[in-house]
C-alpha cells in the first residue's frame, strides 16, 4: 500500500490534517512535539466509480483503493544533528513512499510558531535543508563503511529524493490568512506538486489524495464480480501482467491474457454480455499497457 509520511515544522496543522483525513484521534496540544509516536492510518481514495461498477455486478463487498498516511511529529531547525526528536522522526521519513510537507500559511496569534514568525517559504526552506543534512550525514557514513570492506556504493534511500506534495494550509481564521499563501511553490515542478487545503474544515481533502495519486503517477484498474468490486493501485505505464501482481505475483509469473473492458464502455453496455456483443471487450497479451479504470478479468 502507498505510504506517505505528514511532515512540517511543529503547530503547522499536521495532526488536524490527519485527524480530518483519516477521522482517527490522535493528540494535537498546541505545543511542539505532541505527537511522539507516528500515528498511522488508512484513507479510502475517492473514486466514484468503484461503488457504481459495484451496483453493476451487485457485489458483495467493495474494496477502494487505498494510501496509508503517517502523521510525523514536528521537525526543526537542527534535527539532522538530533535537535527536538531529530533522528528519530527523520528515520521514520525514510520508511515512507512520498512526503506530504504540511506548510503553515495562516495567522494565528493564539497558535505558537516555534519561530515566532510567519513566514510559509522559510518554513519550507528549514524543512529541506534538515533533510539534506540527514542525507549528507548518511551519505558520509556510508562510503566510509563501503571503503572500509572495499565495496562499490550502493544506491541509498534518500530523503530529500522523495516526491514532495506541498499541502498549504490556509486554515480560515477571520481575514487572517496569507494573500497568495505559498504563492512560490504551486506550480508542478519534476518530483513534487502543491495543494491548498483548510486543515480545520477538511476542505479540499479529496483533491489532496488525488493529487498524491498524480505525484506519484499512479492510475487504477479494477475488478468485478458477485464477491467483491476492488480498485487496485498501479504505476502509470504498467503493463497487463506488471498489473497482474498487484493481485498476486501468480498473475504475472503465469499470466497467459486479461479480458479488458474501459469502465466507460462497460457501463454504458448495461451488462458485460451487452459489452461483449458489442466488441468492447477485448483480448490482451504481454504488452498491454493497462490504462486508468480498465475492468479486468486476468487469465492464468
Amino acid at each position: 500500500m502507498l505510504k506517505i509520511g505528514i511532515v512540517g515544522l511543529p503547530n503547522v496543522g499536521k495532526s488536524t490534517l490527519f485527524n480530518a483525513l483519516t477521522k482517527k484521534g490522535v493528540p494535537m496540544e498546541n505545543y511542539p512535539f505532541c505527537t511522539i509516536d507516528p500515528s498511522v492510518g488508512v484513507v479510502a481514495v475517492p473514486d466514484t466509480r468503484v461503488a457504481k461498477l459495484a451496483e453493476f455486478s451487485s457485489s458483495r463487498k467493495i474494496v477502494p483503493a487505498a494510501i496509508e498516511f503517517v502523521d510525523i511529529a514536528g521537525l526543526v531547525r537542527g534535527a539532522s544533528k538530533g535537535e527536538g526528536l531529530g533522528n528519530q522522526f527523520l528515520s521514520h521519513i525514510r520508511e515512507v513512499d512520498a512526503i506530504a510537507h504540511v506548510v503553515r500559511c495562516f495567522d494565528d496569534s493564539t497558535i505558537i510558531h516555534v519561530d515566532n514568525k510567519l513566514d510559509p517559504e522559510s518554513d519550507i526552506g528549514v524543512i529541506k535543508t534538515e533533510l539534506e543534512l540527514a542525507d549528507l550525514d548518511v551519505v558520509e557514513k556510508h562510503k566510509a563503511k563501503m571503503k572500509e570492506k572495499g565495496k562499490e556504493e550502493e544506491k541509498l534511500n534518500l530523503l530529500a529524493t522523495k516526491p514532495v506534495l506541498y499541502v498549504l494550509n490556509v486554515t480560515h481564521v477571520g481575514d487572517n490568512v496569507l494573500p497568495n499563501s505559498g504563492s512560490g511553490i504551486l506550480s508542478k515542478n519534476g518530483n513534487q506538486v502543491s495543494v491548498h487545503v483548510d486543515a480545520t474544515s477538511g476542505e479540499d481533502l479529496d483533491k489532496l489524495i488525488k493529487a498524491s495519486y498524480e505525484l506519484l503517477g499512479l492510475i487504477s484498474y479494477f475488478t468485478t464480480g458477485e464477491d467483491e468490486t476492488r480498485a487496485w493501485t498501479i504505476p502509470a505505464g504498467s503493463t497487463a501482467p506488471e498489473a497482474g501482481a498487484a493481485i498476486h505475483t501468480d498473475f504475472r509469473d503465469k499470466f497467459i491474457r486479461a479480458e479488458v473492458v474501459a469502465y466507460d464502455d462497460l457501463m454504458k453496455s448495461g451488462s458485460y454480455a451487452k459489452a461483449r456483443e458489442l466488441g468492447l471487450v477485448r483480448t490482451e497479451g504481454k504488452e498491454y499497457i493497462v490504462k486508468d479504470g480498465d475492468v479486468i478479468e486476468f487469465r492464468i
